[in-house]
C-alpha cells in the first residue's frame, strides 16, 4: 500500500511516504523552495502546497500520483468552529475553504492524483500518531501541545496496538503554543518561527529567591483544571513587560518575562504529565506538537516526571504531521507502519552525483583517503566545517548530515558561529559526543539523545575545557552519536579526541540566518562561498576555502 502524507495548513508544509509499512521519505518543502517554515506574504503564508516535497517523494519511490492508495491531509476542515482562535474570522473562513479544497488543489499539483483518494486527518491525530506510531515502543502515552489545530490546542491519550484512545483535550482559545507564540512577538521575535530563541533567552532570566521574577503573575493567568486540561486567561504583556521592536535591545524586563514564561510553560506541562501517567497507566511518554521541541521543558518532564521513558518526535513541529497522518492512516486502512528509523529521511546524493556538481563548479577540491579524519584534523586547527552527509534530516535540528561543526575548547567560536550564521549571541551551540562517551561530561538529560531534543548538565570538571558549547546555565543541547548507525561521525569524534583529548565537537545546522537549513549541493556550495567557513565536506570530497577557484 501506497500512502502520502501532507500538512499544507499554518506553517511548516511537508510531504511524507509511506510504502507496504515502511517510511520511504519526508521532507519540509522549505527545503526545495528555500522559503524558511514555506513562508509567503500574509495572509497566504501558511498554505503553500508541498507540490516539490511531494514529487520528489513519489520519485524516491519510482511512483507516480496514480499509484498512490491514500493521500492523508493533517487538518480535517468539517471540525471547525469559528471563532475559537480569536483569529479574525475572514481569515478563519478563506483557510478553512482552502483545506476544504486541497483534495483538488493537491489533483491540480499532482496530476494523476485522484481528489477522492485524500482523506482528512485530525491535526492533533497526525501529531500524536507522529509521535505513538512513531516511536520504537507500540504502548505508550502520548502528550500533544501546540499553537491550535481545528478546535483544540493540546491533546493526551493512550495508545495500544496501534489504536489512540483520547484521555482529554484543551478547546481553544486556552493554548500554550499561542500563549508563548503571543510573548515571542512581544519580545520582538518572529512568531510560530522563534520560540526557541525565547527558550534560550530564559536562562538569563533573574530569579527571585528561587524562582523567575514574574512567574507568579503567570501563576494566576496560567492554571491547570485537574481534569486533564488548562486555562489561560487573557495577559496583559505590557504589564509584565515593556513591547520591544525586533531592532531594539534586550532589556532585563524582556529576559525575565522569557524566564517566567518558559518556567510556567514547564510547571504546567509537568502536571499534565502527571495527570496522564494515572489516567493512562502507562509507562512510557511520546510526544509531538511545537512545544515538544522546547528541550528545555523536555527534559524538565525526564526529570521530574513519573514517565520511565520519553520519546519525542524530531520533527515535532506541523511539518511532523505529514509523516503523523500518513502513518494514522496506515493504521486505519490495516497496513501498519513500522516505527521511524531514524530523522535521515531527506534528499540524499551518489558520490558521481556530488563530483558532477563540484566540476560543472569549476572548484578545487580532493578526495582524502578518510574524509572524516581529515575532517577532524581541520577542526582540531580551530576550522570551521560545514558537513554535508547522506540523506537530509527531517525536523528542524542538524543531526550530523547538514551540520556546521567547530571546536569546543575555545570560547570564541560560540560568537565565531553565531557570526557565520548571523545570529543573536545569546543563542548556544551545542555538542556532539559519542553515545559511549556522553556520561562521562554530561548528566541529567536521557541518553541516548540522537535527536538533540533534550538539554543536559554539563560536569563541572569539563565546563572550563569546552566552553563553547556551554550555556549560560551550565547546561548543553546534546546529540548523541551511535556507532553503528552513524560510523562515519564516529570516526571522525574518535579522531578529534585523539589529537585534542577533547569527545566532542560543536553541532549547529547548516544555514545562516532567515534561511532553510541546506539540503542540496547547491545550497551547500553557495552556504560556503558566502559565509566565512573554511572547510566543506562533501560526501568523500573536502574543499578549502584558501583553495576555492581553479
Amino acid at each position: 500500500m501506497r500512502i502520502l502524507g501532507i500538512n499544507a495548513i499554518f506553517h511548516d508544509p511537508a510531504a511524507a511516504l509511506i510504502i507496504d509499512g515502511e517510511i520511504v521519505a519526508a521532507a519540509e518543502e522549505e527545503r526545495f523552495s528555500r522559503r524558511k517554515h514555506g513562508k509567503r506574504p500574509v495572509p497566504f503564508s501558511a498554505w503553500e502546497l508541498p507540490e516539490l516535497s511531494a514529487r520528489w517523494c513519489l520519485a524516491t519511490a519510482g511512483i507516480n500520483p496514480e499509484d498512490l492508495d491514500a493521500v492523508a491531509y493533517s487538518y480535517d476542515p468539517t471540525l471547525v468552529q469559528p471563532g475559537l482562535d480569536g483569529l479574525d474570522q475572514r481569515w478563519e473562513d478563506l483557510r478553512t475553504t482552502y483545506a476544504r479544497r486541497a483534495p483538488h488543489f493537491l489533483a491540480t499539483a499532482l496530476p494523476g492524483l485522484d481528489p477522492a483518494a485524500v482523506h482528512f486527518v485530525q491535526h492533533h491525530v497526525a501529531h500524536a500518531a507522529s509521535a505513538g506510531l512513531a516511536a520504537p515502543f507500540r504502548d505508550s502515552a502520548v502528550l500533544v501541545a501546540d499553537g491550535r489545530g481545528e478546535t483544540i490546542s493540546y491533546l493526551g491519550g493512550r495508545y495500544r496496538d496501534g489504536e489512540l484512545e483520547v484521555l482529554a483535550s484543551q478547546q481553544l482559545p486556552h493554548s500554550l503554543g499561542l500563549m508563548y507564540e503571543e510573548a515571542t512577538e512581544h519580545l520582538g521575535f518572529l512568531r510560530s518561527s522563534d520560540e526557541y530563541k525565547v527558550m534560550a533567552l530564559a536562562s538569563y532570566g533573574r530569579p527571585s529567591v528561587t524562582e523567575p521574577r514574574l512567574l507568579p503573575a503567570l501563576r494566576e493567568l496560567v492554571q491547570v483544571t485537574g481534569d486533564g486540561g488548562f486555562t489561560i486567561a487573557p495577559i496583559d504583556w505590557s504589564g509584565l513587560a515593556k513591547r520591544r521592536a525586533s531592532d531594539e535591545e534586550l532589556q532585563p524586563e524582556h529576559v525575565d518575562l522569557a524566564a517566567a514564561v518558559q518556567a510556567r510553560l514547564e510547571e504546567v506541562l509537568l502536571e499534565l504529565a502527571w495527570w496522564l501517567h494515572r489516567r493512562s497507566g502507562a509507562r512510557r511518554l511520546t510526544m509531538a506538537g511545537g512545544v515538544a521541541l522546547n528541550c528545555v521543558a523536555n527534559t524538565r518532564l525526564a526529570a521530574e516526571g513519573p514517565f520511565d521513558e520519553l520519546w519525542v518526535q524530531p520533527a515535532s513541529g506541523d511539518a511532523g504531521t505529514a509523516l503523523g497522518g500518513a502513518l494514522h492512516l496506515a493504521h486505519v486502512l490495516g497496513e501498519p507502519a513500522a516505527p521511524m528509523p531514524g530523522a535521515d529521511l531527506g534528499r540524499g546524493f551518489t558520490d558521481e552525483e556530488l563530483a558532477d556538481w563540484l566540476d560543472s563548479a569549476q572548484i578545487r577540491y580532493e578526495r582524502p583517503p578518510d574524509v572524516a579524519a581529515a575532517a577532524a584534523d581541520a577542526l582540531a586547527a580551530d576550522a570551521i566545517v560545514a558537513w554535508f552527509q547522506g540523506r537530509s534530516e527531517f525536523g528542524p535540528r542538524a543531526l550530523g548530515h547538514r551540520s556546521l561543526l567547530a571546536h569546543p575548547g575555545h570560547a570564541r567560536n560560540l560568537d565565531r558561529l553565531n557570526a557565520v550564521k548571523g545570529r543573536e549571541q545569546f543563542r548556544p551551540i551545542a555538542p556532539m559526543v559519542l553515545v559511549d562517551r556522553a556520561g562521562e561530561l554530561f548528566s541529567r538529560g536521557p541518553v541516548p539523545s540522537p535527536y538533540m531534543l533534550f538539554v543536559h548538565d554539563v560536569a563541572p570538571q569539563w565546563r572550563e575545557r569546552i566552553p563553547a558549547v556551554v550555556h549560560v546555565d551550565g547546561t548543553a543541547r546534546v546529540q548523541t552519536v551511535d556507532r553503528d548507525t552513524e560510523p562515519l561521525l564516529a570516526r571522525l569524534l574518535d579522531r578529534f579526541a585523539e589529537l585534542t583529548g577533547l569527545p566532542t565537537v560543536v553541532n549547529t545546522s547548516l544555514n545562516t540566518a532567515g534561511r532553510p537549513m541546506v539540503d542540496d549541493p547547491r545550497d551547500a556550495l553557495e552556504c560556503f562561498g558566502s559565509a566565512p567557513i573554511d572547510v566543506l565536506v562533501l560526501g568523500p570530497f573536502l574543499l578549502r576555502r584558501s583553495e576555492l577557484i581553479r
